[in-house]
């Protein structure tokens, strides 16, 4: 049988680090208050040079280097993200450009936080039907420029960055048991929409762009909803929560980031946690923390990995990966 490959990730973090206790500095907060709360302790903020087009060829570089696999090679470039540079055109086509990429297709996907679980799901369908060999799935997200930063509820909870993988058809791959995108689900309901987006969206007002969030509401949804994923996931391929080796979630909050664990009955060393380092990063999270992973070694060949998230739409996913 055949199937695609995660063939090698790779992130990219802006230079500048802001503390906790530097935020305390100018709005009222502490580090403690957001230690609790949240489990961040810091996050990376992009300056003016630092775009999401910027910060998504570096990880799409650093990608491809690890998989060994040539800009020449690259016909498709997917990218998830909720700050785009500009309306038009997509930050998809402004990375093939940083790349020097000149074939193929570039798109961007909008579905916030779950960005990166959709954006695998397409490459991985389009990959199955032979419309491309070699496909990058970027996150990159500047979450910075549409904070509120005296909202102490919401602008200590995001940081800036940007994750990459690179999938590959593989003709020796089987799709049961060995290495590769084993399946991906995804859902959305719009009728939760006014719980978390962004107000003064391009096209719709002229008031500056901003991102509001019912915390409370997100956080009910998101243990529900990423569980019932996770669970249709494990049945659509007759596992169980058992056969996971590795959990690595989307970083929003080390509150849900635990529940999940918990609900899934994996040791806390199972889960792969960034967010104390790099707060939310949105559709960047789950590449950044795959790519950490990938790294250091915990995540080795044949290791089961299940990766989750829930967004503003509310969109939501869960993807089974054979390493």
């Amino acid at each position: 049988m055949t199937g695609s490959f995660l063939a090698g990730v790779g992130g990219y973090l802006p230079t500048r680090i802001v503390s906790n206790d530097e935020l305390a500095m100018t709005i009222d907060t502490s580090d403690t208050w957001i230690r609790e709360r949240t489990g961040i302790i810091q996050r990376h903020i992009a300056d003016d040079r630092e775009t999401a087009a910027f910060m998504g060829a570096a990880a799409a570089r650093a990608a491809l280097d690890r998989a060994q696999i040539g800009i020449a090679n690259v016909d498709a470039i997917i990218v998830a993200t909720s700050t785009p540079d500009q309306g038009f055109p997509s930050t998809a086509t402004a990375i093939q450009a940083q790349l020097g990429v000149t074939k193929g297709f570039a798109f961007d996907i909008s579905a916030a936080c779950s960005g990166f679980v959709y954006g695998l799901s397409v490459a991985d369908a389009m990959l199955r039907t032979r419309q491309c060999r070699a496909a990058l799935v970027v996150g990159t997200e500047v979450f910075s420029r549409l904070m509120n930063w005296q909202d102490r509820s919401t602008c200590v909870l995001f940081g800036d960055g940007a994750g990459a993988a690179v999938l590959t058809w593989d003709d020796e791959t089987d799709d049961a048991s060995g290495r590769g995108i084993i399946s991906t689900h995804l859902h959305a309901d719009g009728r939760f929409g006014d719980i978390l987006y962004i107000d003064g969206a391009t096209g719709q007002s002229t008031k500056p762009q901003k991102l509001v969030m019912n915390g409370r509401e997100v956080f009910r949804h998101a243990v529900g909803k990423l569980s019932d994923a996770v669970e249709e996931a494990l049945h659509a391929n007759g596992l169980t929560s058992a056969d996971i080796d590795w959990l690595v979630p989307h970083q929003a909050n080390l509150r849900i980031i635990d529940a999940m664990g918990k609900r899934l009955n994996l040791r806390q060393d199972q889960v792969v946690v960034t967010v104390d380092r790099h707060a939310n990063t949105s559709a960047a999270s789950i590449p950044l923390a795959l790519a950490e992973a990938y790294a250091d070694g915990r995540i080795k060949p044949g290791h089961l990995v299940l990766i989750e998230a829930l967004g503003g739409g509310l969109t939501w996913g869960a993807a089974l990966i054979r390493a």
